[in-house]
C-alpha cells in the first residue's frame, strides 16, 4: 500500500510538471456557462441507507449495485441535451466512490468490488460529455471534523485530491463542499483553502476550483470560488434579474439529493418547471443549471426520472445566443488579516461601529455619521504586517465613489490607491504590490449615499 501511494504521488508530481494552464480564467469560465446545462449524480452507501448524510461507521459492503450501468445515465443526460455529468464522488460521510489508496472505506471494499468512478468517467465521456467531481471536505468516518483537524487529515484531503486530478484523466470543475457551511463550520483556515487550491491547479490547471458554500459572501464577488455558486434546495437562490457573475446553480429533480424508497412512484419536479423557471432564465444571466438525479439501488434511473429527462430535452431548444461573462479578475482564496483584530473610525453612526467591518457578518456594518466630511476607518495589526490585495464591500446602495486606502510603517502613512473606486458594484478589489505596516487605513472622500463598511478584508496573496 505504501509502494502505491508513492506511485500515486510521484505521478501527480509528474502530471503537475507536464501540464500547464491553456486558457485564462475567464476563458475558461466563459466555457463553463456555455456549457449551459449538466448532470448531478449524488451515489454511495446512503442510497442503500435512505440516508442523505449516510451512517459514516456503515460497512462498505452496503454499496452493491448490481445492476450498475452508467451509461444509462449518460444516455439519458444526452437526451435532456445535457454536457456534463458531475459526480459526488465522495459526500459527508467519507465513502470515496474511487480506487483510493488513503482509506479502505472506499469501492473497492464494497459489493461489486470495482473502480465506479472509471466506469463513470468513460460512460459520460463515450457521449462526449465533459466531467466534474463533487468532494467534501468533512469527513465522518475519518473524524474529520471541526476542532478535529490533524495533519494526517490536511494530507488525506491532498492526496485525493491528487488522486482525483491524476488518475481520471481531464476534469472540468472540482466542486468543493463543507468548507464554511453552518452545518460543517470547517474554516478555510482550518483546512488551508489556499494550499488545496494551489495544489488542484498544479496539476490540472485547466480544472475550475469551486466552493459549494460560499452563499454568505456578496454575489457581487468572487470569495473562494472560481464560479459562483448557488445550491438551490439549501434556500440559495440566484438573482434571474442581475447576475453578472459566472454562476452554477444545482437542484435535486426528485425531492432529496440521494435515492429512496419512494421516488419511483412519486412524480418528478416537471419538465415545464425545471426549463422554464431554471434552466432558460439561470442561462440569460450567466448561470448553468446543475439537475441532480438520484440513482436507485440497482445502479440504474428510475424510470420516471428517464422520462423527465426526455421531455426537458424536447421542451428545451439550448438555441439562445451566448452570454458573455464579466472579467472576474482571480479569486479571493488567503486569510483575511483583518478578522481579530483591533480597528478603530471616525465617529460611526449609532451602534454600527468600527469592528461590525471586520465581524464576517456581510449583513451588518460600520456606518458613518453623516456629518463627518471625509470619514476613514483603520484596522490596526498586531505586529508589522505583509499584505497585497484588499477586498472592500458595502451596502448596494452606499456605494463609495473616490478613496484613498494608506499603509503605516514606522509611523509613517503611505499611500497605496487614491481615486475613483474601480467599479461601482459593491465589491472594490485592489491588488497591488506587497507592502509592510502595522495599520492599514481607508479614507472616504465621496460617496453615492452615506459611507459604510460592510466586510473589509486585507490578504497577502501567493503569486
Amino acid at each position: 500500500m505504501r509502494k502505491r501511494m508513492i506511485i500515486s504521488i510521484l505521478c501527480g508530481v509528474l502530471v503537475a510538471g507536464i501540464q500547464a494552464q491553456t486558457k485564462t480564467l475567464h476563458e475558461l469560465q466563459q466555457e463553463f456557462v456555455d456549457l449551459r446545462f449538466g448532470m448531478f449524480n449524488h451515489f454511495s452507501t446512503g442510497t442503500f441507507l435512505d440516508q442523505d448524510w449516510a451512517d459514516p461507521d456503515c460497512s462498505p459492503e452496503v454499496f452493491n449495485p448490481t445492476k450498475l450501468d452508467c451509461s444509462q445515465w449518460a444516455k439519458a443526460a444526452k437526451s435532456a441535451k445535457m454536457k456534463f455529468g458531475c459526480l459526488s464522488v465522495k459526500h459527508h460521510s467519507g465513502f470515496c466512490m474511487w480506487d483510493t489508496e488513503t482509506t479502505d472505506y472506499n469501492v473497492m471494499n464494497s459489493g461489486i468490488r470495482r473502480d465506479f468512478m472509471k466506469e463513470y468517467v468513460d460512460a459520460f465521456r463515450a457521449e462526449g460529455m465533459e466531467i466534474m467531481f463533487h468532494y467534501s471536505i468533512l469527513d465522518l468516518h475519518a473524524g474529520l471534523v471541526r476542532n478535529h483537524v490533524t495533519l494526517d487529515h490536511i494530507e488525506m484531503i491532498k492526496n485525493q485530491v491528487r488522486e482525483l486530478l491524476t488518475n481520471y484523466g481531464p476534469i472540468k470543475a472540482l466542486m468543493f463542499d463543507a468548507w464554511d457551511a453552518p452545518w460543517s463550520r470547517l474554516t478555510y483556515d482550518e483546512i488551508p483553502f489556499e494550499d488545496i487550491y494551489k495544489l488542484a491547479k498544479s496539476i490540472q490547471p485547466d480544472c475550475l476550483v469551486m466552493d459549494l458554500n460560499g452563499a454568505k459572501y456578496p454575489s457581487e464577488g468572487l470569495f473562494y470560488s472560481e464560479i459562483k455558486t448557488f445550491e438551490q434546495g439549501a434556500g440559495q437562490h440566484i438573482s434571474k434579474e442581475d447576475n453578472f457573475l459566472p454562476s452554477m446553480a444545482c437542484y435535486p429533480m426528485q425531492s432529496t439529493w440521494f435515492w429512496k424508497k419512494d421516488m419511483p412512484h412519486t412524480p418528478t419536479k416537471t419538465a415545464e418547471s425545471l426549463v422554464n423557471d431554471n434552466l432558460v432564465p439561470m442561462n440569460k444571466v450567466c448561470c448553468t443549471f446543475i439537475l441532480n438525479i438520484a440513482p436507485n439501488r440497482d445502479g440504474l434511473l428510475d424510470d420516471n426520472a428517464l422520462k423527465t429527462l426526455k421531455e426537458i430535452g424536447k421542451m428545451w431548444k439550448d438555441d439562445a445566443p451566448q452570454v458573455k461573462v464579466a472579467e472576474t479578475g482571480e479569486p479571493i482564496i488567503s486569510k483575511n488579516l483583518a478578522l481579530g483584530q483591533w480597528c478603530q473610525s471616525s465617529w460611526g453612526l449609532d451602534t454600527d461601529i468600527a469592528d461590525k467591518a471586520i465581524d464576517e457578518d456581510f449583513n451588518s456594518h460600520w456606518r458613518t455619521e453623516p456629518t463627518v466630511k471625509e470619514p476613514w476607518w483603520q484596522v490596526n495589526f498586531k505586529e508589522i504586517t505583509s499584505f497585497n490585495t484588499i477586498a472592500i464591500t458595502q451596502d448596494r446602495n452606499d456605494v463609495a465613489q473616490h478613496y484613498r486606502i494608506e499603509y503605516r510603517l514606522n509611523d509613517q502613512w503611505n499611500t497605496i490607491f487614491e481615486g475613483d473606486a474601480p467599479t461601482l458594484r459593491r465589491v472594490k478589489l485592489h491588488r497591488f504590490d506587497t507592502v509592510w505596516g502595522d495599520a492599514m487605513r481607508i479614507t472616504f472622500l465621496k460617496s453615492n449615499g452615506s459611507t459604510c463598511i460592510s466586510e473589509l478584508g486585507v490578504y497577502c496573496e501567493r503569486r
